[in-house]
């Protein structure tokens, strides 16, 4: 006889025991790694509290497990600036590099005992998670280490990252997300099985997968995430070996290889122990991050403008094996660049299948004497793309041939021409479909124009459908181009005309890094943002002129001079200009309109008419920086309310103080 089905009241208590069940056996398997019942009795359980869900809708909770995977696939990654930055960190390859970075602290804290934290380095996607009032709510991708990608919805498929915790104050982790190297191969062979690019390394398939539209797909690939790092309501707790068993008390996964050592002695020893170890991890892992314990002695150490004085990455050695040198192709980039790679016969390296390598230019195959048919040493250093070191002479047959680069394009076939004293030749067709894809991607990407959801694969089939032949092309395009395309739909195709409208407006600055001038990279472009009144101006300007600009040498204004001198670049300017983008520069970029150059900020507390953002904006449009931390170099702290221990060390260093009233004044 059936049962009887379950009334609301008792559905209602059932999805909470269900719940509670659920969410102890996802930690005992996903973080403890201590299983207490099989697979099949917990998706049974899964099971039971999805059809309890289904007739009761009303009880579904967005912490429930079943609300992991299940949104609607999104139409992009909506960008958000970080709570605090996102440091990235300085890397050190020898006993000795490590001992300087001691002396450095030691100097900074004299007579005070140090001792520091070793943890494994793992080499994934760096995530920053929030929890308010005990729930999960959001999860943003490392990015710029100052704003990144809101891939909260993705992040919550992370079967070991829980979705409550026990704290209902506002919590911030940090960590890395990571793929295992067994879930990393079964998604490159299903990748090789449909023919597509294979990625090159967990790194890579970690960031692909978690930036995945469609959740329900990030939830196949087996993401995992360790962390690292926790601010609780802002605040950080006294040491990072305290922050490291907090976050183990809430329930997150901790690395469980770390070790707090007293001495620098004590650090190579876990340094050394891992060198041999790491094949035995799951996980790739490029190194070991030493980080200073105590958070106060952080916060005197402070940071540079791109590192913090308190940690460093300390690498494994390169790792290197030897395989066969099958062929040589040659790939052409953004500026035609034609570049040699070497086909590889695959070959295992750091845990991943490798087979290809980076030859960089005609001269350094001649250098090393490499030919097609010899076996090479290869090596993965700091986890970079694979180089050849060497070849093996001594087991050449004679049958090796040496490569001669081609002296036309291998995409268009137009001619190759290299310049007299560089090491690289270049496609000469300014219409290569090469050089345009890669133009394309460069002019739409975050730093340039910032055109969200102009990516590879919408690229490729506006290429492929002739939809954009050139760069000012993308202004053309309608709704009917892009409603029909692989992936688009409506909504994908409202947001992507909307980015592209979005992008006429932004600062010159933009637009010059985004037209790919050779040797002109975001910080040169934006000084000459800074010096020109407008992209006329700059196209107009003289070598002379250039070169008297600071940061501009004689090859960088030749470089500038020539690109503007082009008819085909005059031409796609004027496209530009038509279409609608901004050529002239606002008000605190010009020159002569920067009045807080080479002055620094700092902020601390709140203030009643800027936010944050709105605050740092000002200062940056004006020609100020400004920095996270109090030195003898800062020129201003800026005071809002409830200020934090920044204070008292301006007052000590004797810093200028400046309240909202005055900062506004500064700033009109």
């Amino acid at each position: 006889m059936a049962s009887k089905p379950l009334t609301r009241k008792q559905s209602a208590a059932r999805i909470k025991d269900l719940r509670d069940e659920i969410k102890y056996h996802e930690k005992k398997y996903y973080v403890d790694n201590e299983p207490q019942i099989s697979d099949y009795e917990f998706d049974q359980l899964v099971k039971e509290l999805g059809r309890l869900e289904g007739r009761f809708p009303e009880l579904v909770t967005p912490e429930s497990p079943t609300r992991r995977v299940g949104e609607k696939p999104v139409e992009g990654f909506p960008t958000v600036r970080h709570k605090r930055p996102m440091l990235s960190m300085d890397n050190v390859y020898s006993v000795r590099e490590l001992e300087e970075f001691e002396q450095r602290v030691r100097k900074l804290l004299p007579g005070q005992q140090i001792e520091y934290v070793a943890e494994l380095k793992i080499d994934g996607l760096g995530i920053s998670i929030l929890y308010r009032g005990g729930k999960y709510v959001q999860a943003v991708t490392r990015g710029d280490g100052v704003q990144g990608d809101d891939v909260t919805a993705n992040v919550k498929t992370i079967r070991s990252l829980p979705l409550v915790i026990p704290d209902a104050r506002e919590v911030e982790v940090r960590g890395e997300i990571y793929l295992p190297f067994e879930s990393f191969q079964k998604i490159n062979r299903e990748r090789e099985a449909k023919e597509e690019a294979l990625f090159a390394n967990p790194r890579n398939a970690a960031s692909g997968s978690i930036r995945l539209l469609d959740s329900k797909e990030v939830a196949s690939r087996k993401l995992d995430v360790f962390l690292y790092s926790i601010h609780i309501e802002g605040a950080e707790l006294a040491s990072q070996w305290e922050n490291l068993q907090t976050i183990k008390k809430l329930g997150f996964k901790i690395n469980p290889h770390s070790r707090l050592c007293r001495t620098l002695g004590e650090v190579v020893d876990f340094w050394g122990e891992w060198t041999e170890k790491r094949d035995s991890l799951d996980y790739d892992a490029d190194g070991v991050v030493i980080k200073v314990n105590s958070t106060g002695q952080r916060q005197a150490l402070g940071v540079t403008s791109k590192f913090p004085r308190w940690a460093i990455s300390f690498k494994f050695p390169a790792r290197q094996a030897t395989t066969r040198l099958n062929g040589i192709v040659v790939q052409v980039g953004r500026t035609g660049a034609l570049t040699p790679v070497a086909e590889l016969e695959p070959v295992r390296l750091s845990g991943i299948t490798i087979s290809r390598a980076t030859l960089h230019n005609e001269d350094e195959i001649k250098r090393k004497d490499i030919r097609i048919g010899d076996y090479v040493l290869i090596e993965r250093s700091g986890d970079v793309i694979p180089k050849i070191v060497s070849p093996m002479k001594e087991r050449r047959t004679g049958r090796e041939k040496i490569f001669v680069m081609p002296t036309k394009c291998p995409v268009c076939h137009s001619e190759a021409f290299r310049p007299e004293g560089e090491a690289i030749a270049r496609c000469t067709n300014p219409s290569c479909p090469a050089k345009l894809r890669e133009s394309l991607l460069h002019f739409a990407a975050r730093r340039a124009m910032t055109i969200e959801g102009l990516g590879e694969a919408l690229v490729d089939q506006l290429l492929e459908k002739k939809l954009v032949r050139s760069i000012p092309d993308i202004y053309a395009l309608k709704y009917d181009d892009l409603v029909d395309l692989e992936r688009m739909g409506p909504k994908s195709s409202e947001n992507l005309l909307d980015e592209i409208q979005k992008s006429k407006s932004n600062d010159i600055a933009r637009l010059i890094f985004a037209l790919g001038i050779r040797h002109v990279g975001e910080r040169l472009a934006q000084t000459l943002a800074a010096h020109f009144r407008g992209i006329d101006m700059l196209a107009a300007a003289g070598v002379e002129e250039l070169t008297a600009i600071e940061d501009v040498g004689p090859v960088v204004a030749e470089s500038i001079a020539f690109f503007f001198k082009q008819p085909e670049n005059r031409d796609l300017l004027r496209k530009l200009k038509t279409a609608g983008l901004n050529f002239a520069a606002k008000k605190g970029e010009a020159k002569g309109d920067q009045p807080l150059a080479g002055k620094t900020f700092v902020l601390t507390g709140g203030l009643d008419r800027f936010s944050r953002d709105e605050a740092k904006d000002a200062i940056e449009r004006r020609g100020g920086t400004v920095t996270d931390s109090v030195s003898k170099k800062t020129t201003y702290l800026v005071v809002g309310k409830e200020p934090g221990s920044k204070l008292a060390k301006a007052q000590k260093l004797g810093i200028t103080i400046l309240n909202e009233k005055e900062f506004s004044k500064l700033t009109e």
